[in-house]
């Protein structure tokens, strides 16, 4: 209990530090930043704006009520992060839910991490953070890492690196975002999986993602059996073929059960043809150079 009262009191000196315009750190250099940087200290909630670069736009009113009624007990447990903006005004990095409950139960002061960091380090800091939390939803990845690549002008490839996720999933969640937006707010208010939106994905046109969209929801179907539904609604096996055409031969299991795997390796669209002998061959399209050297990187290790 020493420990803790004595930590608290070191926040509260840190505090009056930073609000003596004699002692105004801007820079890592400044005189006694090293002991406000990185370290946990009391500012005055009125002095915290909130992050603009924040990825999460949902807040569960009831999750908050219950982070509120916590901190009203125990306390806030995990400091929230902010960079220093300007004379004792900070901007938050991350931990707006714990910011915004602070508010509801009207506490004065938050402890806080203190990081200095421009605009660009900023959005990269929250949205990194925020894409590792557990309870993002699928669109709000998507929109995070698209924010990354367009904002901090980075490829794929990098934002794989800094985020720690492989290539292939970050392309998968951005294809996410070419679902037609309803479907979109559909999985982000937990209607669809993730698993329904990839296979939708596959439907071209918007007014077709819909209508299957509705029978999901109507008829609660699972992902396998989307999945199903998309496969017959590009592929319709009534009627017979058109004469001096030969209808698509069905895959042999070998192939069929290999060609998922293969899709989600590489991002792509993955055409396969194959005899009940094994011999076949698979195609593999793409739509631009960078494309084209991305699937030769995973194909070929360089």
């Amino acid at each position: 209990m020493a420990k803790a009262t004595k930590k608290q009191a070191l926040g509260r000196g840190l505090s009056a530090l930073l609000k003596d315009p004699e002692n105004d750190i801007q820079s890592v250099s400044d005189k006694n930043a090293d002991k406000v940087i990185g370290n946990v200290v009391e500012l005055d909630i009125e002095s915290i704006e909130v992050n603009p670069f924040q990825p999460r736009s949902n807040f569960n009113d009831g999750a908050l009520e219950e982070l509120a009624s916590s901190i009203r007990e125990l306390g806030i447990i995990q400091p929230i992060t902010v960079r220093k903006l300007d004379f004792n005004k900070f901007q938050l990095v991350s931990g707006e839910r714990r910011f915004r409950a602070s508010k509801m139960v009207g506490l004065e002061t938050v402890p806080a991490y203190i990081r200095i960091a421009n605009d660009q380090e900023s959005l990269e800091m929250a949205l990194v953070e925020n894409i590792q939390r557990q309870d993002l939803d699928p669109i709000e990845i998507a929109l995070s890492y698209q924010r990354l690549i367009d904002e901090i002008q980075v490829t794929q490839e990098t934002l794989s690196s800094r985020v720690g996720k492989k290539r292939s999933t970050i392309t998968n969640y951005l294809r996410l975002l070419k679902l037609d937006p309803i479907i979109q707010t559909g999985m982000r208010d937990g209607f669809i999986s993730m698993g329904h939106g990839r296979a939708l994905i596959n439907v071209e046109k918007k007014k077709d993602q819909l209508s299957i969209y509705e029978k999901i929801v109507s008829q609660q179907l699972s992902v396998r059996e989307t999945e199903e539904l998309v496969k017959s609604f590009k592929e319709p096996t009534s009627g017979p073929a058109p004469e001096g055409k030969k209808g698509k031969k069905e895959l042999p299991d070998f192939a069929a059960q290999g060609l998922g795997a293969i899709k989600d390796h590489l991002a792509a669209k993955v055409d396969i043809s194959a005899s009940p002998k094994g011999k076949g061959k698979i195609v593999i399209p793409f739509h631009s150079e960078e494309e084209f050297r991305r699937i030769k990187k995973l194909l070929t290790g360089g």
